[in-house]
């Protein structure tokens, strides 16, 4: 569903490239991936070059999910919602946290 949605927004004509890390779902037989994005993933252990796993999430846990005590599952899966959110309407900082001064030398 996730990648129909990400299909529906891109331009006619356009093809997407879509960078992803390399858990086992994401190269599953099953995942059907449209015509219009091709998936590349990154080399395995490399977090530099992925900035969810080395900035995002620092930055989630540093500013809305660090020192807690979680009453239940369903507590962790509310506070990392709404960490999520607090995040989307940041939008300025998603892209700071995304950036690689190595990626804009050129």
């Amino acid at each position: 569903m996730h990648l129909r949605e990400i299909a529906f927004h891109i331009a006619p004509g356009a093809q997407a490239v879509l960078l992803l890390d390399q858990p086992g779902w994401h190269g599953s037989a099953e995942l059907v991936v449209p015509s219009n994005i091709t998936l590349m993933p990154l080399p395995p252990r490399c977090p530099q070059l992925n900035p969810v796993e080395k900035n995002v999430w620092q930055f989630m846990r540093d500013n809305w999910l660090s020192n807690r005590i979680f009453k239940s599952y369903d507590d962790i899966v509310e506070h990392c919602c709404f960490a999520g959110n607090q995040l989307v309407e940041q939008p300025w900082r998603i892209m700071s946290l995304g950036l690689r001064q190595w990626a804009h030398g050129f």
